[in-house]
Formats: structure tokens, C-alpha cells, sequence
């Protein structure tokens, strides 16, 4: 709409119809949050987002749901400026009253003529969204002057694009509503809406409207299928105070009733009932590990009720990793996704926290969700939506494992109440065996190979198991997942640490970050030294033994590695020398150098390359490392602290590079990733935790004792169609793994004598294995044989061959092989398996 129909449309007298469908391509908003809040009741169905003084999403009926990009409020005199909150205004942020997730959020005019205190919270037993809002005007020359506007940018249902708005009214209550599909959402003002609009973004809305000459000219009735903004302007009382409430319901009906309803009551009544349903959810005195902390506890109490508010109310023990978009500013519509998801990986941190501080009921609900999103073949996806509907494709073996963990935690602190786990852990159990120990993807979702964290993570869960086992009198299969586990705890250095490392002069061996491979057909004997690894998000390709990280850290944290292992303590020098970064809280980590997921130099948001930052998660971190080599970690809690915004909020990384010019980055504060992120807080109440008991509460006993303190070594090379080994040392017994009862048919001779070995079958694990008689074999020697499946009474149709080497002292110094099967030999078999030859 040019001048000339704009003064057109003013002297007609408005059109109820907007102009310019479908509006601007819509996208999403800042991820930097300075609060979360919801009810704690479930009756509530509605959570929020504040950042920059405004609501951002307003999430329902679901967490992983946001329904909003923003709602903010204008501020005009009419004549000279047009203010909006989050750009205009100063910001401050606080909480009315202790253990609560109601927030006070003060905007103040940046030459002090006014400000806007505004109370948020929610209906504690409605899903509407409640704003207590008072005008305190400071300079007089504006009183009576100026005037307030709500403006909400639906975004329902995830989505920006075909949403649709009306100015509606019931009885004597204006309204705005917007639906898409079958959510519908309803503003009012307690004080009632003195004009109205509803416009598509970037072309009728109302910021477009007052910021051309201050004054709302435009309103129309009706903006359809398209990117579009609700406006209202406040018919102010004569105190300057009033309630906004947005309702969100399944028809227009129900939910201006739930609005109506909400407004029928005093704000202070809602505030008094949202206050006490989260104080009666107050850290239990047992639990208050203050002490422990640097600020009095106030971290540890907030950090608690965020991870509790990140549940989902209807598909309960469903936390998803973030209410946030990362880098929403620059993202459409076309990632649904944000962080709003459920990961395994961080569900289980963030029940294992909620566990560590004697919370109980949560993480006993995820463990219950997590077995019922449980694949028929033990693994478990990547990431869901809440109802359970998987999201990405990945695989990842610590997400496989870490529900393991999570499950004998619960045990451990008489938790289970009646669910019995035992069937999710044997079915998560047999998956690692039969797919280990190469990841498709490691906790960082990126690279495939053996990766120490991952790595840390199975050995630990595999011990529990099989310590459990061994307790239930499932001894069979306790010495069987032993075994296993033993196999992997012997062969972490070969897999992981270089000897030619090149980073740091002198220290030439240490943990590397991964070692790559291919996830469809592993090599199983990769070396470290001579892998490359192209890694993501535009960070080139490298050595892998020049690419380090602190993954190696959780074989300390779950007890598979001594805290003073001498690889352990080089690998520290060599990581703190490459990726350690001075703060003006103390040092930060990155993830691993060259790591391209994070805000690019100039301080632009990510768009698949950036520069990956610290993460205050890698502090945490470091802090068990320290514990458990017999230091204090509270420095290390306080620096955790110390990365939380106002509000209270961690982030996913922190920016540490100097200042940008602009302002818009600066040294030690958060970037655009996501803020709050559930793991941050998860991390930094498992070390509060981890302090007060003196080791880190990840510690699995059973690994510890294990490896650590009786340093069991293996007696036994493992073989398995996923990771088919072609060589082995001298003394060791091959063991083969497999997935059916099958015939193995094998020589150390040539053929020369074949001979037989039936399965024997592992009943809790439901796996079956044989062990070949290869200690006493010579170096120099091998063993051939194939398999003949009895269920379907078929032959494999290759053989395999492993080669006996001597006195080899690991993996990395074995010349490899160029094959891992071998041309089919001619050997007829038993009269019950008929003449069939070896095929």
C-alpha cells in the first residue's frame, strides 16, 4: 500500500479486511531467555519464554509446541516516538518471590520519563497466560499523553505461516483471535481494548502502523492465512494498571471461557496459588546441598525448577532439552524442530540431576517414557517430539546406554517404586553388544567412530547390568556382559589415544576426540594414528589424532579410568593447551578445535558453519574431573554460576573471543545458542551434588571397582558381524557374538580338520555365543569358520578369518589386514546337517 491508499484508506474509514497477505517470511526469535515459567500444577497447560523485557513463545497445549514468536507491548505519545520494549527499552528482570517461576519484569524509558513493571505468570490450574502490566509515568509532561499497544505475532502450532486473526467480541469484551488448525488463541485486556487491529507482518501490522506516525490509524477486522499480528491498544484505567491474558484452547468457545474465567478472578489470588504450588516443590532439607554452592543455594533451587518445568503435562517424564529456538532470529519456518525436543541423551542428565536432588517422581516418569519409546531392537530414536514420534534418524550408542544408567540410579535410591525395568535394560543391553562398540554418531551428533565419551558411557552401563544380573542371580549372563564390558575397558587406548599427536611439543600421546570410521561397515581396527576426520558444520578435514576434546573425561567421571592415569593427565595438558579459553568467570572449554557449530567471528548467527564457542557444560565437567582427582570443584560451581544471565539462565556457549564493536557479543556472556539449556543446569546440580558426596554422583560402582581399583584386564577377544575383527594377540580367547543359534563350523588348520561348536544361548540377554579355543594358539596363526543358522537352515555363505599375532601389545602397532572375510572353502559337514558344504 503506497501514500496515496494508505490517506485513502484513512478518509474511507478503514476496510475490515487487511492488505498484504500473506505478510514477510516468517521466522522465529531471539534463543537468548532470561526466564521460563508454567504452572506447576498440570491442569496448566500453557509454559512461556521471557528475553529483551517481552514474552517470547508461549508454548501449548504441549512443551514442544510454541504457539508465539512474541508479545510485546508499544509505547507512543502520539507525537514524537514510538517505543517498542525489547529494542527501546532497558531491561530488568527479577523474582517476586523465592523457589518460584513468577518473574517481575521492569522496562524503563532510557531518559527516564517511564517505565512498565510487568508480573508474568500463568493461571495455576488454566492454560492462559497472565501479564499484570502498571504505567508508572516519571515525568509528568507525559501524563495523559501516552499510550500502550499489545502486539502478539502468533505463530501457532509451530509454525508462522497460515495463521489467521479476527477481532471478536462477547458480549461487551473485545478481543483478538488468532487460530491455525484446531488451536485457537484469545487476547484480552482486563481494562478492555479501546481499538483493534489484525495485520499481516511487515506490510498491515500494527508496529508498521504506529511507528509511521505514532498513532494506530489502521483497523482491520480480519487477516487470513498468513504471517500475521494481533494489536490492541490498551483503554488504560486511571491507575495505569491492568492484566493482559492470552488463552490458548481446541475451539473459540472453550477458550474464551478459560479467558474469561481467568479474568474473573484478582490477579494476586492467581499469583498466590502459582507461588504455592511451586513452593510446596521446594528442595527437600536433605537434599539442600547450599553449602555446596557460592551463592547460597540460589542457583541450585532455580536450576531444579527449571529442569522441572521442561516436563511435558500430558505425556509426563517427556523433558525436552530447551525451550528455545538457537539462533531463532535468523530461522523460518523450516526448522519446526528448536531444542524444544526430547533427547535421550539430555532427558537422562536432566533426571539424573532432578535425582541427584532428591527429587524422585520425575525421573521415575522418564525412565517409564523412555521404555516406552523403546525400539523392538533396544535402541531408542535420537530425538522425539513429546508424544514419542521421532524427530532425526540418528544413532547414538550413549543414548542406547544412558537410560541403562538412569534405571540403576533409580534402583540404587529406592525409586522404582513397581516398574520393573529389567526387559528395557536387557533389550538396551544386547543392542550395544551386537551394534558396539563403533557409534554412528558421538554425544555431539556429528562424527562416526570409537569415541571415548561413548565409549565411558556403555563400559559403565554394561557393568551395571551385569552387576545387577550377577545380584538377581542371573549369573550366566552377569559373566557374559562382563565379559563384554572387560573387552571394551582393554582396548579404549587402541581405539582412542594417539602416540603421534602433533598439538602440543612432547606430548605426543593422548585421547583423541574420535577415531572416524564408516557407521555402515566399521573398521574394526582403525588406528588413531593415521584415521582422518572430516568434521562438521564446515570444519575441514583433519588428523584425527590432532583433533582433541574432553570426551575422554567421562572415563574418570563413570569410573573406567583413573583420575591420575598418566594418558589422562597428558591428555589434560594437551586439551588445555588447544581448547581452553580465559574467561572473566575463569577458564571455559570448547567442544574440540575446529569446531564450526557456534557464532561466527563477526558475531552472526550460526547458518551451518560459525565457531564453536565454550560450553559452561565442559566447566561442569572438568569440575568432576577435579573432584575425582581429589581437588575441590567449588570453584568450578562458581564459575557455572557465574555464566547465568539475569534471570538466571545458562547457556549452550558462552562467546570467548574480545568484544565486538557493536556490542553485540561480549567476552563471557551467552551467544544465540539455546538459553536456558536443560544439560547446562542438569550439569551444574550433578556437581553441587557431586561435592557434597564427595565423588561424582555418575560414578557406577561397579566399573569403578572394576577397572580402577582391581584393574580387571580381558581374557577374551570379542567378535561380532558389526565389528568383525581380523586380528587378535596371542593368548586370548576369540569369542563370537551373534544375534541367532547358528552352527559354527571352524579350523586352525586349513580345513584340515573341521570342526564344529554349537551356540550356546544367553537367556536373559537372548544372544548366543560360542568360544573358540585360540589361547593356546601360536603367533602367527589363524582361525577360519562360518556360520550355519539353524532357524532358517541356512548357510552364512562366507568364512571369516582372524589372525593370532604375537606378543602384539595393541592394536595400534598390528599391521592391518586387507580383508575380513575369506574365499568359501569346500568342507563337508556332519550327517545331521547333511553334505552341505561350507557355503
Amino acid at each position: 500500500m503506497n501514500n496515496v491508499d494508505v490517506l485513502n484508506f484513512r478518509e474511507a474509514g478503514g476496510n475490515p479486511v487487511a492488505f498484504g497477505a500473506p505478510g514477510s517470511p516468517p521466522g522465529w526469535t531471539s534463543s537468548a531467555k532470561e526466564g521460563i515459567g508454567t504452572a506447576y500444577h498440570t491442569s496448566c497447560r500453557v509454559w512461556f519464554t521471557l528475553s529483551h523485557g517481552i514474552i517470547n513463545e508461549i508454548y501449548y497445549p504441549h512443551v514442544d509446541q510454541p504457539n508465539t514468536r512474541d508479545f510485546q507491548f508499544l509505547i507512543t505519545d502520539g507525537e514524537t516516538f514510538c517505543h517498542e520494549e525489547k529494542r527501546d527499552l532497558t531491561h530488568q528482570v527479577e523474582y517476586p518471590e523465592h523457589n518460584s517461576l513468577f518473574y517481575r519484569l521492569t522496562n524503563s524509558d532510557r531518559r527516564g520519563r517511564y517505565r512498565l513493571v510487568k508480573d508474568v505468570l500463568t493461571d495455576p490450574h488454566r492454560s492462559v497466560l497472565l501479564v499484570h502490566t502498571k504505567l508508572e509515568i516519571l515525568d509528568e509532561s507525559l501524563r495523559g499523553k501516552l499510550k500502550l499497544y499489545a502486539l502478539l505475532a502468533p505463530h501457532i502450532d509451530r509454525q508462522g505461516a497460515n495463521n489467521s486473526g479476527w477481532c471478536s467480541e462477547i458480549g461487551h469484551l473485545k478481543l483478538l483471535h488468532a487460530q491455525r488448525e484446531d488451536t485457537h488463541l484469545v487476547m484480552a485486556s482486563s481494562s478492555g481494548f479501546s481499538r483493534r487491529s489484525v495485520g499481516y507482518v511487515g506490510a498491515s501490522d500494527g508496529w508498521q502502523d504506529l511507528t509511521r506516525d505514532y498513532k494506530m490509524d489502521w483497523q482491520f477486522r480480519a487477516a487470513e492465512n498468513g504471517n500475521i499480528a494481533l494489536t490492541g491498544e490498551i483503554d488504560l484505567p486511571d491507575n495505569n494498571e491492568f492484566m493482559i491474558a492470552v488463552a490458548f484452547g481446541r475451539s473459540y468457545q472453550t477458550t474464551a471461557a478459560k479467558l474469561f474465567q481467568s479474568l474473573a478472578e484478582p490477579f494476586e489470588q492467581h499469583a498466590q496459588r502459582y507461588v504455592r504450588q511451586w513452593q510446596r516443590a521446594v528442595v527437600n532439607p536433605k537434599f539442600d546441598f547450599s553449602s555446596d554452592t557460592s551463592d547460597g543455594g540460589g542457583m541450585y533451587r532455580l536450576s531444579r525448577a527449571v529442569l522441572l518445568a521442561h516436563e511435558d503435562k500430558v505425556f509426563q517424564g517427556a523433558l525436552v532439552a530447551s525451550m528455545s529456538i538457537p539462533w531463532g532470529e535468523a530461522k523460518g519456518d523450516g526448522d519446526m524442530g528448536g531444542y524444544h525436543l526430547v533427547w535421550t541423551r539430555d532427558l537422562v542428565h536432566s533426571a539424573t540431576a532432578l535425582l541427584a536432588t532428591g527429587q524422585m517422581g520425575t525421573p521415575l516418569r522418564a525412565l517409564i517414557w523412555l521404555a516406552a519409546m523403546q525400539r523392538p531392537n533396544g535402541s531408542f530414536p535420537q530425538n522425539s517430539w513429546v508424544d514419542g514420534k521421532a524427530y532425526w534418524t540418528g544413532l547414538q550408542l550413549d543414548q542406547v546406554a544412558l537410560p541403562m544408567l538412569l534405571a540403576r540410579r533409580l534402583y540404587e535410591h529406592h525409586a522404582l517404586g513397581l516398574f520393573d525395568p529389567r526387559t528395557m535394560i536387557v533389550r538396551a543391553g544386547s543392542y550395544l553388544i551386537l551394534q558396539g562398540p563403533v557409534t554412528s554418531q558421538d554425544r555431539w551428533e556429528e562424527a562416526a567412530g570409537y569415541s571415548p565419551s561413548t565409549l565411558a558411557v556403555i563400559i559403565a552401563a554394561l557393568a551395571n547390568t551385569a552387576q545387577w544380573a550377577s545380584e538377581s542371580g542371573a549369573t550366566e549372563a552377569g559373566d557374559f556382559i562382563f565379559t563384554y564390558a572387560d573387552w571394551l575397558a582393554a582396548h579404549v587406548e587402541d581405539w582412542t589415544v594417539t602416540t603421534r599427536g602433533e598439538l602440543v611439543e612432547g606430548l605426543p600421546r593422548h585421547y583423541i576426540r574420535i577415531n572416524p570410521t564408516d557407521p555402515v561397515a566399521p573398521d574394526p581396527h582403525a588406528d588413531p594414528d593415521a584415521t582422518m576426520l572430516q568434521l562438521a558444520n564446515g570444519g575441514g578435514l583433519h588428523p584425527a589424532r590432532n583433533i582433541v576434546g574432553g570426551d575422554f573425561l567421562h572415563l574418570v567421571r563413570y569410573g573406567i579410568r583413573a583420575a591420575d592415569d598418566p594418558i589422562v593427565r597428558d591428555s589434560i595438558e594437551v586439551m588445555d593447551r588447544v581448547i581452553k579459553y580465559d574467561l572473566p568467570q575463569g577458564p571455559g572449554w570448547r567442544r574440540y578445535n575446529h569446531d564450526g557449530y557456534g557464532q561466527k567471528d563477526d558475531g552472526s548467527a550460526y547458518d551451518g558453519t560459525g565457531v564453536g564457542r565454550s560450553w559452561p557444560i565442559l566447566t561442569g565437567e572438568r569440575g568432576h574431573y577435579e573432584l575425582a582427582a581429589g581437588r575441590d570443584p567449588k570453584p568450578f560451581i562458581a564459575r557455572m554460576e557465574n555464566f547465568a544471565n539475569q534471570g538466571g539462565m545458562i547457556t549452550e556457549q558462552i562467546w570467548d573471543a574480545p568484544d565486538l564493536p557493536d556490542g553485540n557479543m561480549k567476552l563471557g556472556r551467552p551467544t544465540g545458542a539455546a538459553m536456558p539449556l536443560c544439560w547446562s543446569h542438569a550439569e551444574y546440580l550433578s556437581l553441587v551434588r557431586s561435592r557434597h558426596d564427595g565423588v561424582p554422583f555418575d560414578r557406577v560402582e561397579a566399573a569403578y571397582q572394576r577397572y580402577v581399583v582391581n584393574r580387571v584386564g580381558s581374557r577374551h577377544e570379542i567378535w561380532t558381524l558389526r565389528h568383525p575383527i581380523r586380528r587378535m594377540p596371542q593368548g586370548k580367547t576369540l569369542r563370537i557374538i551373534l544375534p541367532a543359534d547358528a552352527v559354527i563350523v571352524w579350523t586352525t588348520d586349513d580345513w584340515k580338520r573341521p570342526n564344529e561348536s554349537e551356540a550356546n544361548h544367553v537367556d536373559d540377554l537372548n544372544l548366543w555365543f560360542v568360544d573358540l579355543p585360540t589361547a593356546e594358539l601360536a603367533g602367527e596363526s589363524q582361525v577360519e569358520f562360518t556360520f550355519f543358522w539353524k532357524r532358517e537352515k541356512t548357510w552364512e555363505g562366507r568364512n571369516f578369518r582372524v589372525e593370532v599375532v604375537e606378543n602384539a601389545p595393541g592394536e595400534q602397532s598390528t599391521p592391518a589386514l586387507s580383508t575380513e572375510s575369506v574365499p568359501l572353502k569346500e568342507v563337508s559337514t556332519r550327517s545331521e546337517h547333511g553334505p552341505t558344504p561350507v557355503h
